[in-house]
């Protein structure tokens, strides 16, 4: 790799393309750089030929059930993120979140934000709710009680409209579990950037939730999360970006996008001891089963 500076902001080269096509089961195509029509035909020509694309909050929501609409290639999800639900009830005045200052609107605006997704993820290229979930990492405990709400609204609203669940799960492994389990979690529920442990895979694998690995299976640090993959069932694995976040090694910290799945994909087979297309078969019908759209 290039080792001037500059090459830390350049995206990663291709890899070689997957023989087998998968889909990026969660990434932000509107937080990335380019056009859409640009990373969707870059993923493609490596055998990424489906991507979710994942709401956060209203506006990002509306956009992402745009972007479905007017792409074959693209799926929806709508959500209010776990720190996003806080934000509206408490606001933001010192910028916590890194998002930018707002002003708190209490419950009812948090009702009407959860009204809107409500309202979208009644949409036919919807096909998920989230990412929701808990983030004990950024918010703090006066958020906690936004978050839970709004948790349980989002899987409320999934089961309703016969969708599937998206779940983030940051620092919060065992209130999330909880949750699920006291509001009767979805038929299809998937966690999204997966980073619990091989213990926690086997708690999900029995109640039947989707487990889905990002970049951050590479790094060397995340020998938890390689154990995770090497215990869940090969049906209910799916593979992501969360991009432009978790750039997979050797490239971290630069731009990540749906076309470095292959890297990840790669890391994946080798963990479990299969090829590569073996698992690539898997990955493309888990993620057409966990997201009910046609292989």
């Amino acid at each position: 790799m290039p080792s001037n500076a500059a090459d830390k902001h350049a995206a990663p080269p291709a890899p070689e393309p997957l023989r087998v096509p998968v889909a990026d089961s969660h990434t932000h195509l509107d937080m990335q750089s380019g056009s859409v029509e640009d990373a969707l035909a870059k993923a493609a020509s490596v055998g990424v030929t489906t991507v979710v694309q994942v709401g956060c909050d209203v506006r990002g929501s509306r956009w992402a059930a745009e972007t479905a609409a007017a792409h074959d290639a693209v799926h929806a999800t709508v959500a209010l993120h776990p720190n996003e639900a806080p934000r509206i009830v408490h606001g933001d005045p010192d910028g916590w979140s890194r998002q930018g200052a707002r002003e708190a609107g209490g419950t009812a605006a948090l009702d009407e934000a959860l009204a809107e997704i409500d309202r979208l993820a009644a949409l036919p290229h919807v096909k998920g709710v989230g990412e929701t979930g808990l983030d004990h990492f950024r918010t703090g405990p006066e958020g906690v009680q936004a978050q839970e709400a709004s948790f349980r609204a989002h899987i409320e609203i999934a089961k309703r409209h016969g969708k599937a669940l998206v779940i983030h799960d940051r620092e919060a492994h065992d209130d999330v579990l909880r949750i699920l389990k006291e509001e009767g979690a979805p038929e299809r529920t998937v966690f999204h950037c997966y980073s619990g442990d091989a213990e926690m895979a086997r708690v999900c694998a029995r109640a039947g939730y989707y487990m889905s690995f990002a970049g951050n299976v590479t790094f060397k640090n995340a020998q938890n999360l390689r154990d995770a993959v090497a215990a869940a069932p090969l049906e209910l694995l799916l593979v992501e970006t969360d991009a432009p976040f978790l750039t997979p090694a050797p490239y971290r910290g630069r731009p990540n996008a749906p076309y470095l799945i292959p890297i990840t994909v790669r890391a994946m087979a080798e963990v479990r001891g299969i090829d590569e297309d073996t698992l690539a078969a898997a990955l493309g019908s888990n993620t057409a089963r966990a997201f009910s759209y046609p292989r």
